[in-house]
């Protein structure tokens, strides 16, 4: 069944892949540009200047997040036409946008336009069931980085968001001994409740010795030279805040801390996951807007 909607997708990791072809089987007419890997389907097609695909589309799905440096549109080797300006250029009233964290230049001309725009990572379903991948994803990570089980570990978890949340229940359910340091009154009642160590913020400093691993989940500098110092030097940490992440990473190399910034974790462990999520949420988006 042909829907009254040409799809254009462009830039991102492999969900934008699996995404174009889970689109596909739901009976829309893909095209793609600078994507991660080919889409070999005889209902894909594949353009050659974002010009092509804007002309050719009528919903355009950016990928998550839409720009890492504010100024590129995310793309594994971004040509040089996959730029937010060049996107808010190109993007006219009969466009229906799509994509994560859309720049805000991008959504006040949509606004200003009345161009309907859709953020994905502001709908509370996706960012709650796309936790899941992020907290597996960190696991593998930390698992790969450490010579210590997460078994029986002291495990620090900084923050008590969605994406934290379900961390620190998958650690506590391979044997962890979790902590939470989070500010909000809230968050830390909410971990005790869990089943979890609870501890203000402020107060890391003085229980920082005591942990195998640390996983910091909050956007600012938490873990600064000063917290580094007291951390044990054979620590693993890591760290799945937005960049440039949660500590002083120049710090950590010269005192040999095994540190590390996890970005896009969803598209490097469950692309295929991650992208039926994003596909089943546009087709509803679409649907009601056509019905």
């Amino acid at each position: 069944m042909s829907l009254p909607y040409e799809i254009g997708i462009f830039g991102g990791d492999l969900r934008q892949v699996y995404l174009a072809k889970s689109l596909i089987d739901k009976g829309y007419r893909i095209h793609t540009y600078a994507i991660a890997d080919d889409v070999n389907h005889k209902q894909c097609n594949q353009l050659y200047t974002l010009n092509e695909l804007f002309e050719n589309s009528n919903v355009l799905v950016g990928p998550i997040p839409m720009s890492r440096d504010k100024v590129n549109i995310t793309a594994k080797k971004p040509p040089t036409d996959l730029t937010i300006a060049h996107v808010a250029y190109l993007l006219k009233e009969h466009h229906i946008f799509i994509g994560g964290n859309i720049p805000s230049p991008i959504v006040e001309l949509c606004k200003s336009k009345h161009i309907p725009y859709y953020d994905l990572m502001k709908d509370e379903k996706i960012t709650i069931l796309n936790a899941i991948a992020t907290a597996e994803g960190t696991i593998m990570e930390a698992i790969k980085e450490s010579d210590r089980n997460l078994h029986g570990s002291n495990s620090l978890v900084l923050g008590y968001g969605r994406c934290a949340k379900v961390l620190a229940d998958k650690l506590k359910g391979l044997g962890a001994i979790v902590t939470v340091a989070a500010r909000s009154k809230e968050a830390l009642a909410y971990a005790q409740a869990a089943g979890h160590q609870a501890v203000h913020l402020s107060n890391i400093k003085c229980i920082l010795p005591s942990f195998q691993f640390i996983f910091n989940t909050i956007p600012a500098l938490i873990l600064d030279s000063a917290s580094l110092e007291l951390v044990d030097k054979s620590v693993t940490i890591i760290d799945i805040a937005s960049a440039p992440g949660g500590l002083d990473y120049e710090h950590a190399k010269d005192l040999k801390i095994n540190a590390k910034l996890c970005l896009g974790i969803p598209g490097k462990v469950a692309p295929r996951t991650s992208a039926n999520i994003l596909s089943t949420e546009i087709h509803s988006y679409l649907k009601e807007r056509s019905d």
